[in-house]
């Protein structure tokens, strides 16, 4: 059930909504990128086919980083970027989808999906659990060094990336730099690919 309220109310939305990045961009929360004015999106969306835009905010600067109708990513800090990706679901209705990554030693990532009246959708009906076990070779399963080097993932870092040409969403298992050398050794037998790509079905993702 709601699932088909998010298609029918995004049905709804589209008479007064575009389906371009703009749009998504002008309308969106003060909570998705703080401290981001009404003046300073316009200024962005005016410079919207430079390419570069670079303008100051309360919290220091934003840079574009990729624009395309249905795409954007942004850089909100030195170590921050925002994504926002309008996907399209069964009979042609769009929702958006919102990843914020912060990377430190290692980049972490946030994903969020919205309708586009910017209602929040529950990512369990949409996206799969993302953990590091994900990136394992589960034929390995149930040995004891198996068992070990998952749980030296105390913290699972992992950084997701939309795909410019699809709805479909890289995942990239991050942990080099935050684990030492002698257990980096002790997890690597076990990691059948560090990236990994989850299919978009038109209704979810794979």
């Amino acid at each position: 059930m709601k699932k088909l309220f998010i298609v029918l109310f995004s049905f709804v939305c589209l008479s007064s909504y575009g389906q371009k990045i703009v749009d998504v961009f002008k309308t969106m929360p003060n909570t998705i990128i703080p401290g981001l004015s009404d003046d300073n999106r316009t200024i962005f969306l005016i410079n919207a086919n430079a390419d570069s835009t670079i303008i100051p905010y309360a919290f220091g600067e934003i840079k574009r980083l990729i624009y395309y109708d249905d795409y954007l990513k942004i850089q909100t800090s030195d170590i921050g970027t925002t994504q926002l990706k309008i996907i399209q679901i069964e009979n042609n209705n769009p929702i958006i989808g919102v990843i914020k990554t912060v990377c430190g030693n290692a980049c972490n990532s946030q994903i969020s999906f919205y309708t586009v009246y910017w209602q929040k959708i529950n990512s369990s009906e949409l996206l799969p659990k993302i953990y590091a076990e994900l990136f394992f070779d589960q034929s390995k399963k149930g040995t004891q060094d198996y068992s070990k080097a998952l749980s030296l993932f105390d913290i699972n870092f992992i950084e997701a990336e939309f795909d410019v040409n699809s709805n479909n969403l890289k995942l990239k298992l991050d942990y080099k730099n935050y684990v030492s050398q002698y257990n980096i050794n002790k997890i690597k037998p076990f990691i059948l690919k560090e990236s990994i790509v989850l299919n978009w079905d038109n209704s979810k993702y794979k």
